[in-house]
């Protein structure tokens, strides 16, 4: 689907192209008089390029001169100047066809992509006396007493002065296990309440809340970010003063020099340079090449939201991930079973039975361990102690699983687990029968992924976790991780990311992968941020340059891969059509090469470029 903008482009091509196919016609079949197809010309060439004019005109007001329009409106200009009306319009025809493919490449990326930004709590559960009022969260003061039930947002922060619950905070932190709160304990917005009821004293306005101050994080350093140019606008840079100095010369240079050299005839062989200069081929062959590589990404799960985005992956140097969620499943698992005086089934199945009625992740991921149905019937006088564990009557026996605080209430004497993640001990009638480790668990592709990225020249991988020293640690081992860093907040984060910015060569790009709303900030900053698409926040998403749909990290470096086989393309016919174009330009310097030879020349160079990048449109995960 195409947007107004891009709609627009295409009927002022069509219509161009028609008033252009209206001319010839004019010129060659009725041979109507010169004044009315230079009419005709110029409206279509209006049509066609009058936005490009216009543009050109205002970047040269603002200091800007030479980009791609000034070259266009150049050489086009000079096409009038020398009576070739319909190169001048075909040259722009070119270009703004060129220029479509390219905005329908971005435009299918970014519809793929989450359009909204819409990280703020809807609103707040405000208790007046023994009423609860649905307020604004902008509304609420500080000092106001508010209710989070269960599954809603934590809408401010504040302190606890009622119940007790649970908090899912990877969000903020990227930290997988729940947060137990109690009466007394600081909170933040934009957490998620998971069990209990909870009352709390906010004390802070909106305005200085935790999400705030993640957007406006956001806004700030997307505003310190380099914006990367079109590789296009770059090679115009370069080549357009250029060949405007050559033209100058060849029109100045002859006639002071060269005894008998007439004005009139090397001015219109700087204008039939300048034309002749104008490369059609490259205009509209690296946009066309570069909306082959974004739709080979996209077919790959891979949303690149422009083509200076692809360029910067290939340029890749730093590679830095957040690790809940982007390079672990942020899903808890089972991963140790330590039994003592039972079997580990029987272990299993006792700590089961005991979570049989918890809600809490925990308890989910243990009874998915044991991997059948408990019982319920065998249960009985079940009690939950939040932050603590459950107690209750397993066929008739005392029974206890939760945490170390828990066994120590209990009189218990456990022998610790050391690992990564939360444990969960279990008694049963004053006897220790062992522990169970729940730990969120890397991607199956995590480690390929990175591998891959130093196989391909990335220097340097680091870990910019909110999760605690252990688990970061053991994760940056296991995936053997170049640097880690843990127990960060979204500012250290940002922190964190400025320091790695200065470590890179003045060519080389850092990446950032992340998918929670902390992560936000440091993808608006990062050289390319990436976010993971599935499980991924709005506001990652939103500041997030690339977007991997599957989640899987293994799809990084085929980005990377794409970028630079893409780039190679764009190369090849960038040497193909300089070098042709050298040529005849040499040949029209000399007097050698009619105007109409060099455009037959253009014409052949642009197909064949042409044809090159159409095999673009075939990148995949190809292997370097």
């Amino acid at each position: 689907m195409m947007t107004k903008k891009m709609k627009k482009r295409l009927y002022r091509i069509l219509a161009g192209a028609a008033v252009l196919a209206g001319a010839l016609i004019a010129e060659h079949g009725f041979h109507l008089s010169n004044n009315v197809i230079l009419i005709l010309y110029l409206i279509a060439y209006l049509i066609v390029g009058g936005d490009v004019i216009r543009k050109a005109a205002r970047n040269i007001i603002s200091g800007q001169v030479f980009d791609e329009n000034f070259l266009m409106g150049v050489a086009t200009v000079g096409a009038f100047l020398v009576g070739e009306y319909s190169e001048a319009v075909a040259v722009m025809l070119f270009y703004q066809v060129g220029e479509l493919f390219q905005s329908y490449a971005v435009n299918r990326s970014r519809r793929s992509i989450a359009q909204l930004m819409d990280i703020r709590p809807d609103y707040a559960n405000r208790k007046e006396g023994e009423q609860i009022i649905t307020v604004s969260p902008e509304k609420v003061a500080v000092g106001d007493i508010l209710v989070v039930k269960p599954g809603e947002r934590v809408p401010l922060d504040g302190i606890v002065t009622k119940g007790d619950s649970s908090l899912d905070t990877k969000a903020l932190t990227g930290e997988s296990m729940p947060r137990e709160v109690s009466e007394g304990a600081e909170i933040i917005s934009g957490c998620i309440n998971l069990t209990g009821v909870l009352e709390m004293k906010t004390t802070k306005e909106y305005s200085q809340s935790t999400v705030a101050k993640i957007l406006k994080l956001v806004e700030s350093q997307g505003d310190k970010k380099a914006k990367t140019e079109n590789f296009i606008t770059k090679f115009a840079r370069y080549y357009t003063p250029i060949v405007v100095l050559l033209a100058v010369l060849l029109a100045v240079i002859p006639p002071l020099l060269v005894p008998g050299a007439q004005w009139g005839d090397w001015i219109y062989r700087a204008l039939s340079f300048l034309v002749i200069s104008c490369p059609c081929a490259l205009v509209i062959s690296i946009p066309l090449s570069f909306f082959g590589g974004l739709g080979g990404a996209s077919r790959c799960g891979v949303l690149i939201k422009g083509s200076n985005y692809l360029e910067s992956l290939a340029q890749s140097e730093i590679a830095v991930f957040d690790k809940t969620g982007t390079l672990t499943k942020g899903q808890f698992c089972v991963v140790q079973v330590n039994a003592k005086g039972c079997a580990e089934e029987t272990l299993l199945e006792i700590a089961a039975h005991c979570e049989g009625y918890s809600d809490h992740p925990i308890a989910r991921s243990v009874r998915e361990a044991y991997k059948n149905t408990p019982d319920l019937t065998r249960l009985a006088q079940v009690e939950e102690l939040s932050g603590y564990g459950v107690k209750a009557l397993l066929d008739g026996k005392q029974t206890a699983a939760g945490n170390e605080k828990l066994m120590e209430t209990l009189g218990i004497p456990v022998e610790k687990a050391e690992a990564g993640g939360s444990v969960v001990y279990v008694e049963q009638e004053g006897v220790y029968l062992g522990s169970l480790v729940v730990a969120d668990i890397v991607k199956e592709d995590a480690e390929k992924a990175l591998r891959e990225l130093k196989a391909l020249g990335v220097k340097k991988t680091v870990m910019l976790t909110g999760d605690s020293k252990k688990a970061g640690t053991e994760a940056a081992k296991q995936l053997g991780v170049d640097q880690v860093y843990t127990e960060l907040l979204p500012a250290d984060k940002v922190e964190k990311m400025d320091a790695l910015m200065k470590e890179k060569s003045g060519k080389g790009t850092l990446l950032f992968v992340g998918d929670g709303m902390n992560d936000a900030p440091v993808l608006a900053g990062a050289d390319v941020g990436i976010a993971m698409g599935g499980m991924g926040s709005d506001a990652a998403i939103e500041a997030a340059d690339v977007v991997i749909m599957t989640d899987e990290p293994s799809k990084l470096p085929v980005a990377v891969r794409i970028a630079r086989r893409t780039l190679g393309i764009v190369r090849q016919n960038i040497i193909f059509a300089i070098g042709v174009k050298v040529l005849v330009l040499l040949l029209a310097a000399l007097g050698l090469a009619s105007m109409w030879a060099a455009v037959f020349a253009d014409v052949g160079v642009a197909v064949i470029a042409i044809c090159n990048a159409i095999r673009a449109l075939n990148i995949t995960g190809v292997q370097n």
